[in-house]
């Protein structure tokens, strides 16, 4: 067992399964106002196993995409480790941090007309591939990556004729073609409606239970962290308050400091938390 920073005892992943460890990590940055204090953020340690679903929670400037920068490797941290496999993240080398972690920002802009079979193939890229010179194995794996995420049928379409969840798909095709141990998203619910939100979701859960990739999830959506995770990272003002299953987590007390709002948890009978508003009777 590991600690919270709360003190709050938490759940690990057996050392033998353990896919990301971070360790004490820590990033501070100046604002772009000078006269706004400078950003801090950890230090924080927490650990996620192969098949974990992982969500990282938190309001906006808590610090959620410093900390998915840090276990992508992009930037290193100050002080402490994040560590894959055992390997040290930012001291891997390009390639192979490529093949070993993939990214899904919020935003991924378009430089020039592309069709989604080009995209999903642009995974492969980290395996040395050029578009027009891929390997039976590449197509295998961008086929594969595609029907993964109910996505086949759009192979010949423009990316810019997608619908807002229909290009989410597309992205995390991309990504599941690099083969990651870890799959790395930051608000991937953002622009899609619940029920958008809630198939993303499910794909990703089924992705982590079928295929031994550690998927790390940065939200602001408590329910569906509360439904598909299996262990949470809750961010405020950069540090961090707890760490562990969303039932070990969910603390009305923690969530309302966070979030700033009343709210009642209550447990249901499958272990899984619901957060509702307090209201006043």
């Amino acid at each position: 067992m590991n600690s919270t920073a709360s003190g709050v005892a938490a759940s690990a992943p057996a050392a033998e399964t353990t896919r990301l460890k971070v360790e004490q990590a820590s990033y501070a940055y100046s604002a772009t106002d000078r006269s706004a204090p400078e950003f801090t953020l950890g230090p924080i340690s927490f650990e996620a196993g192969r098949h974990d679903l992982l969500a990282i929670l938190g309001p906006n400037a808590s610090g959620k995409s410093t900390l998915l920068r840090l276990l992508a490797g992009i930037t290193k941290p100050l002080s402490g480790r994040v560590e894959v496999d055992g390997a040290e993240v930012s001291s891997l080398d390009l390639k192979i941090r490529a093949q070993k972690i993939a990214l899904v920002q919020q935003e991924s802009q378009l430089l020039f007309p592309i069709r989604v079979w080009e995209y999903v193939m642009q995974g492969r890229y980290p395996y040395g591939r050029r578009l027009r010179f891929e390997s039976e194995e590449d197509s295998v794996l961008a086929t594969n990556a595609l029907a993964q995420v109910g996505a086949s049928t759009l192979r010949d379409y423009w990316m810019e004729e997608l619908s807002g969840g229909q290009k989410q798909r597309v992205i995390l095709a991309r990504a599941m073609a690099q083969q990651p141990a870890l799959l790395l998203l930051d608000e991937p619910t953002q622009h899609l409606d619940i029920g958008g939100k809630v198939e993303l979701l499910r794909r990703l859960r089924k992705l982590a239970d079928e295929n031994r990739h550690t998927v790390v999830v940065v939200t602001h959506e408590l329910d569906l962290a509360a439904e598909f995770a299996d262990r949470v990272v809750l961010l405020h003002k950069g540090k961090c308050l707890r760490v562990g299953t969303p039932a070990e987590v969910y603390d009305p007390a923690a969530l309302e400091e966070v979030f700033n709002v009343p709210l009642e948890v209550e447990i249901r009978p499958n272990g899984r938390p619901r957060v509702s508003l307090r209201t006043n009777d």
